[in-house]
């Protein structure tokens, strides 16, 4: 076996479970990735973000923290049981954490500490009670607006950095689309191991589809094309689009 083929065939991966989409991904995601879910609002990052924490909780008993800086727990926990997520099932194995609420719990320390440290501080310290193996961020927009990061380049650089440390697969979602994040020099794009887009695509005067398209991943010789995204009862499926 050559040497390229026996370093794909050691590579661990975390699957999406999104039928038909981690075939084009090689089998999945690399793990200790930091993969990037980009779209517009409307385009389910949330959604899918967790849906693959919670079936790796599940099924492969995987640890998982999913972070909200934007929307409660509370509302994050009724759209995910609409698409069969309970997370009832999986408390053992998945932390939801609404930071607004950690915030006002550590409200003592934003007066001495950085927005950002203390974001940090509370990821590092729940590491060392809760050894994850994914962690979610939901949103890094949000992340960047909250942490009132200027110098954007550095300390991006800094905080993908930090993200490495934690030896985990990281999933960050993002507002700004696909297509914003690669067309230009965007550091984030740069920083990023994959991206993931999602968005809609007109396909008659009165048919819209949900679209999933993988335009990067490290260490991976995945499709570029694009999948319709589909949801039925609770299964996220992706089927070669046909059509424009």
């Amino acid at each position: 076996m050559s040497q390229e083929g026996s370093d794909r065939s050691i590579i661990q991966r975390v699957p999406t479970y999104i039928e038909g989409f981690d075939g084009a991904l090689e089998g999945g995601i690399p793990d200790g990735s930091i993969v990037l879910i980009a779209g517009a609002p409307g385009t389910m990052k949330s959604t899918v973000t967790c849906n693959i924490l919670y079936h790796n909780a599940r099924k492969r008993s995987s640890r998982c923290v999913y972070m909200t800086l934007e929307q409660s727990r509370q509302s994050l926990e009724r759209q995910a049981l609409r698409f069969g997520m309970d997370f009832e099932k999986v408390k053992e194995n998945m932390r939801i954490l609404d930071f607004a609420v950690v915030r006002r719990n550590l409200k003592h320390l934003t007066a001495k500490k950085s927005w950002l440290e203390v974001f940090k501080m509370y990821i590092g310290n729940l590491r060392d009670s809760f050894p994850f193996d994914f962690v979610a961020i939901d949103s890094l927009d949000v992340l960047e607006m909250a942490g009132q990061i200027q110098n954007r380049r550095d300390e991006l650089f800094y905080l993908f950095e930090w993200f490495r440390e934690l030896n985990s697969t990281v999933i960050l979602t993002s507002e700004m689309p696909a297509y914003r994040l690669t067309e230009s020099a965007n550091d984030v794009a740069y920083l990023a191991d994959g991206i993931i887009s999602l968005y809609t695509q007109d396909v008659s005067d009165v048919e819209v589809q949900r679209r999933i398209r993988c335009l990067k991943l490290r260490s991976t010789e995945h499709s570029m094309d694009s999948f319709t995204f589909i949801n039925e009862s609770g299964r996220f499926m992706a089927v070669k689009a046909i059509s424009k």
